[in-house]
């Protein structure tokens, strides 16, 4: 949540200093913007996170060799309709001409250009049209694009998901601003998601990779909406240091500050994800408390996330409390289940020593409610984790019955 060292305000990735951004159609997508392209007028320190998929899009393939060339990134290129994945060859060439196109248009070096894409595997990109669509997009950039930029690279999404912050660190104020898309396809250890992050702190390169994979862990990696991970996944953050603030560095009260700012933007894009999950109709939050460790609480949660039985039942608005502990039994970790409580949106279901409480007529309105807890006690330990996830709906069934048509 918010607090005095950070504050949300409007906007997105252009709140920042120096980032400019913009989304236009050029003609991937039938009729919706589908090319976007944020810059940073100074070179910025990047830091990434990718899928771990097996099954690796090209884009992605190309940003991890950008990244070993430069720690200086000074634009994104970002396309929505079509993945390129599983596209061999050609499909990397692809992502290369992006990456070149992208660098001549705007005249910085292109391995300070990163590239993106999402949408239909298995198909090659129109390239005539997107190497038009980043001249003609080049050219548009602005301080206003970057809702542009959160609407181009949407899928099946059907909100545009973007939030910034204002930092206030002990040297100066920064701001830290991010776009996301992710709707279905959802999943743990990324999913099919992207996300965008801007700022204009200045902070060490190494202090920046490390607030980034500890934020993914608690926000990313923490949302599940089908339990498929995909093939381009990646969560990518700019830091261009034009907030002129001392250099922040790991340990230091500052990283604290700056940590905990970016941790909420990126829980902020997460939780959007969940909540305009494919077919979705109810936001869950599972809360595990009281485990050996955090490793174990999320576990746990993530087997409970995961279920589609669990998330079948409260698209009902089905107490079944059976199915909850029965997937924190299958997640691996080591517990008593009758020291397990669990409750539904503050309504007791179960209690220690397998005490049935259920009231089930509370138990039914509470979770006739579109913002849904679960709550399970284990009574191991002090540590706990949160995961985020939804319903599964029949309208699920249908959006992913015709996703190619």
């Amino acid at each position: 949540m918010e607090t005095e060292a950070f504050q949300k305000i409007d906007g997105g990735i252009t709140i920042p200093k120096g980032f400019l951004a913009g989304g236009i159609y050029c003609g991937i997508r039938k009729t919706k913007k589908d090319i976007a392209l944020i810059y940073s007028e100074k070179p910025a320190f990047a830091a990434c996170v990718f899928t771990k998929n097996k099954v690796i899009a090209a884009p992605l393939i190309v940003d991890q060799l950008q990244l070993q060339k430069s720690k200086f990134i000074s634009a994104i290129v970002v396309n929505s309709g079509n993945a390129n994945a599983c596209t061999g060859e050609k499909g990397i060439q692809d992502a290369w001409t992006m990456v070149n196109v992208t660098a001549e248009t705007l005249r910085i070096p292109s391995e300070q250009v990163l590239v993106a894409s999402t949408g239909v595997i298995g198909q090659y990109l129109p390239m005539e049209k997107i190497t038009a669509g980043i001249k003609e997009l080049s050219k548009k950039l602005s301080k206003e694009g970057g809702a542009d930029a959160a609407e181009a690279i949407m899928t099946t999404d059907l909100i545009k998901k973007e939030i910034a912050v204002k930092v206030n660190l002990n040297s100066g104020v920064a701001t830290i601003g991010g776009i996301a898309k992710g709707s279905g396809m959802i999943a743990p250890n990324m999913a099919t998601m992207l996300a965008f992050i801007t700022t204009d702190a200045c902070i060490n390169v190494a202090a920046l990779e490390k607030a980034l994979k500890m934020a993914t862990d608690r926000s990313f990696n923490c949302i599940t909406v089908d339990g498929d991970t995909s093939t381009n996944d990646m969560v990518a953050v700019l830091a261009n240091g034009l907030a002129g603030n001392n250099e922040i560095i790991e340990g230091t009260k500052d990283f604290e500050i700056f940590y905990n700012a970016l941790e909420f933007v990126m829980i902020a894009l997460a939780k959007l994800i969940v909540r305009d999950g494919e077919g979705a109709t109810k936001f869950i939050e599972i809360f595990v408390t009281g485990a050996k460790s955090e490793l174990e609480a999320k576990q746990a949660a993530r087997a409970v996330a995961n279920s589609n039985l669990v998330k079948t039942a409260i698209h009902g608005a089905d107490a079944n409390w059976g199915r909850v502990i029965a997937a924190v039994g299958y997640s691996g970790i080591e517990f008593d289940p009758a020291k397990v409580c669990i409750s539904f949106n503050d309504v007791p279901v179960l209690k220690q020593n397998y005490q049935i409480v259920i009231d089930e007529e509370k138990a039914k309105q509470a979770l006739l409610e579109k913002d849904i807890s679960i709550l399970i006690e284990l009574n191991q330990g002090s540590a706990q984790a949160k995961f985020w996830t939804c319903d599964l709906s029949k309208e699920y069934v249908s959006i992913n019955a015709s996703y190619r048509s």
